[in-house]
């Protein structure tokens, strides 16, 4: 991780320490983050102005789990670390053992977590270290995301026979479109260049073999009998047998083929979405959302996972959007939902 560009704007101005009557970290970032030195004393003062805490040290009894030294509510615990009040105080802890090069240096939630519980206490701070990394901008375009791409699996139902769906793979709508009007495209990757002797094998095989999704083999799902390749045992002579009622049976025998695939794939479908779905995120954005968007070309492993931030301008489709930077207007990217990750709202602790 490049801890040059995660720390360059950031300034250590003074040492920070744990001991009482010590002055904190002071940090001055370019995004008006100013931490603001605090003492103990003004730690004492201001759980005295806090409503919750000035309930607790005026029935400090009936709390077993506090106890009070030099006039300052504490918290039990191995070491007793102090309650800190609602207000600025607790977001600059967390800056201080996040963000700053001596005491954090963005070393992720868990670690966070373990530095600041061991210095200090309040109701939520668990939740408030989480918010604040999972709001944290440097974290977000420099840490990669060991999960599966967003996105839920859409399921398509089966049609009632053959030749009643057909599907194909293609990219779009592209904007802005050709010069042609062309908004779409297909690709292909072709290394042969005798496709048109090959393909005919490719399809006769394709189409005689049994398929995984509907347990039938194609061929038989058309003509209502199986497949005799090539290689088969034949018998020299062919003998047809004259049945008046040959049409309605064959009928009848493909209508019965027809309705088992359908079962089938309905159950190869839900077996696919339960593992497809399983520890993949469906995420929803909207207009004025607040995103990253993935690093196409990264010239080296130090450089940033995501861009951004961008806001959603447009939506084109559910996993298409129009976005612009945020201080770069005229920075305007179509992007899908697979290479765009939310930017969490930092919420405020007073």
């Amino acid at each position: 991780m490049d801890t040059r560009k995660r720390n360059v704007d950031i300034e250590v101005v003074q040492s920070c320490g744990t001991h009482y009557n010590q002055c904190h970290t002071s940090v001055v970032t370019n995004e008006i983050q100013q931490i603001i030195p605090f003492t103990w004393e003004q730690v004492k003062e201001a759980q005295h102005q806090d409503e919750e805490i000035n309930n607790i040290i005026n029935d400090i009894r009936n709390h077993k789990k506090y106890f009070i030294k030099d006039n300052m509510l504490m918290k039990k615990a191995c070491p007793p670390v102090p309650v800190i009040p609602k207000g600025r105080i607790r977001s600059d802890i967390i800056k201080i053992y996040h963000d700053t090069l001596a005491n954090g240096a963005h070393f992720g939630r868990d670690r966070t977590i373990n530095k600041i519980q061991q210095r200090y206490f309040w109701p939520g701070i668990i939740s408030d270290i989480h918010n604040f990394i999972k709001s944290c901008l440097l974290c977000s375009q420099n840490n990669p995301l060991r999960q599966k791409p967003p996105g839920a699996f859409k399921q398509i139902k089966p049609p009632d026979g053959i030749w009643q769906l057909l599907t194909m793979d293609f990219h779009g709508s592209i904007t802005p479109t050709t010069k042609n009007g062309n908004k779409y495209t297909a690709l292909s990757n072709e290394k042969r260049t005798n496709w048109d002797e090959q393909l005919p094998f490719v399809t006769f095989n394709y189409n005689t073999t049994i398929h995984r999704t509907t347990n039938q083999i194609p061929f038989e799902l058309i003509y209502g009998r199986k497949p005799i390749l090539p290689f088969d045992q034949q018998q020299p002579l062919v003998t047809l047998s004259q049945d008046p009622e040959h049409k309605t049976k064959l009928n009848q025998h493909l209508s019965v083929l027809t309705e088992q695939p359908k079962a089938t794939i309905l159950e190869q479908q839900r077996k696919y979405r339960e593992h497809y779905d399983r520890y993949r995120t469906n995420p929803i954005y909207k207009i004025n959302d607040i995103i990253l968007v993935k690093t196409l070309n990264k010239r080296n492993k130090f450089d940033i996972i995501y861009e951004g931030p961008f806001k959603i301008t447009q939506q084109l489709g559910k996993t298409k959007f129009i976005v612009e930077h945020i201080k770069k207007h005229t920075l305007v990217r179509q992007v899908t939902i697979d290479v765009i990750i939310p930017l969490c709202e930092r919420k405020r602790m007073d």
